[in-house]
């Protein structure tokens, strides 16, 4: 219900029961709160689509005045079943004894000093078929049944299981021939490195003995020019 100081208004929006190719109606309520008469007047932003009955009247003091609006059978839904529709209803203190006969458009002109309550009220729509509720599941100790595409899959899962068992022999053989030829090749590369440690082991040894024959003659020399140096000074 949307309560104003004039009128109130029941329900809150305006609900149809959505079908296509079919005419759905709604009824509406307005309820005088006011010891005055009150006039009012019914709006929608689409008046092609709508059909209001009546559009516009009078409620007498603490009385009650309904219409009705009637939807044209829609051709096609909507997205998501959304409506922007809007519709307006706008009331006025009117003049004691006042008659539908006597209400002009003028009356709900916007001015000042008057009093003029406008409310908007939204469209919404039902689904005629509304979706079957979903079904419960199995009573307990009743044993499901497997679909057929279920049994597929486990079908397919053993047949997964026995072909990697197949498998796995050769690839076992191809893991151990990779492991051995690995081992072959680091046998290979110590011998390898213990064979260049020896030469360079060898090689060091003769720069060592080479540079102590080295000395030797050099101290040989320097020994033999002192003695022929001592000769002369002798003499």
């Amino acid at each position: 219900m949307v309560i104003g100081n004039l009128l109130d208004i029941h329900p809150r929006e305006l609900k149809f029961t959505f079908e296509l190719r079919r005419q759905a109606s709604c009824s509406m309520q307005l309820s005088n709160k006011t010891d005055k008469y009150v006039a009012f007047k019914v709006k929608t932003t689409n008046p092609k689509k709508y059909c209001v009955r009546p559009n516009s009247g009078v409620v007498p003091p603490r009385a009650t005045c309904g219409f009705t609006v009637t939807m044209q059978a829609p051709k096609e839904a909507p997205p998501d079943m959304q409506c922007r529709d809007k519709f307006l209803i706008q009331s006025i203190v009117a003049p004691y004894g006042a008659t539908v006969k006597e209400i002009t458009p003028e009356m709900f002109n916007k001015e000042y000093g008057k009093t003029l309550e406008e409310f908007k009220l939204r469209v919404v729509y039902i689904p005629a078929n509304p979706p079957s509720p979903i079904p419960e599941e199995s009573e307990e100790g009743s044993s499901p049944t497997a679909s057929p595409l279920e049994d597929g899959n486990k079908t397919t899962s053993l047949f997964d299981v026995v072909t990697r068992s197949l498998e796995t022999p050769k690839k076992s053989l191809e893991t151990w021939s990779m492991i051995s030829k690995l081992t072959e090749e680091k046998a290979l590369a110590l011998q390898q490195r213990q064979k260049l440690s020896q030469e360079l082991d060898l090689l060091r040894k003769e720069v060592r003995e080479t540079r102590l024959n080295s000395y030797f003659l050099l101290l040989s020399a320097l020994v033999g020019l002192l003695g022929i140096l001592v000769g002369y000074s002798i003499k």
